[in-house]
């Protein structure tokens, strides 16, 4: 990927999460300044937990323009809530969902470019599409996404699995990037739509004494 792709592509990532943590900070009545904070720490919580693990610049001090994104991105949900108040809990929903398989597909890029393991890759691509989204929602108090039964950290995981797929299949990396983000946008999409579970343990009986 080159470098303004990459670029255009974490733009739109920071600018998805940033709307994401504004509709939920107003579902909320987060007051203020409040709601910018919470969409803030959404947009660059889990890009800046990502620079930090693999000891790059992070990446809103390197470049600022990242934090106009974030902030016009703020700043549009605000006037959109004011002349659209009846926006639902979906849409919020939906920007977390492609705004976490963009953020999943550059923790994995950014990972491979500083030339880590793809096991490595995949797990931080989780990390940079996850931790944004489990700030928001502590900080708005509710259970987080992740932490839910709905398929969440397993759409991200499933979007990992298939760039890697991809990748080494040797494919061309805009079929690995497209490939990875229908995975776990449809995934997240259908968990949202049909209540989609991993169940990954059996139901069982036992019980605390």
């Amino acid at each position: 990927m080159t470098s303004e792709y990459f670029h255009f592509l974490s733009i739109i990532g920071v600018a998805f999460f940033a709307i994401s943590g504004t509709l939920l900070g107003h579902e909320k009545s987060v007051g203020g300044f409040g709601v910018v904070v919470v969409a803030t720490v959404t947009a660059l919580g889990g890009g800046t937990l990502r620079d930090i693990l693999l000891n790059k610049p992070v990446f809103w001090i390197a470049q600022p323009d990242y934090l106009y994104a974030t902030y016009i991105a703020i700043f549009a949900s605000i006037l959109s809530i004011r002349h659209l108040p009846d926006l639902s809990n979906t849409t919020m929903l939906l920007m977390d969902a492609v705004g976490m398989a963009i953020f999943n597909i550059i923790g994995i890029e950014k990972a491979l470019i500083g030339g880590a393991d793809m096991v490595v890759a995949i797990t931080m691509g989780m990390t940079t599409g996850i931790f944004g989204g489990l700030m928001r929602d502590v900080i708005c108090r509710e259970v987080p996404l992740v932490m839910g039964e709905e398929l969440y950290s397993t759409a991200c995981l499933s979007g990992g699995l298939t760039y890697a797929a991809l990748f080494t299949l040797e494919v061309s990396y805009i079929w690995c990037i497209l490939g990875a983000f229908a995975v776990t946008v449809c995934l997240r999409l259908g968990a949202i739509h049909f209540g989609w579970q991993p169940n990954l343990f059996r139901k069982s009986s036992f019980k605390r004494s």
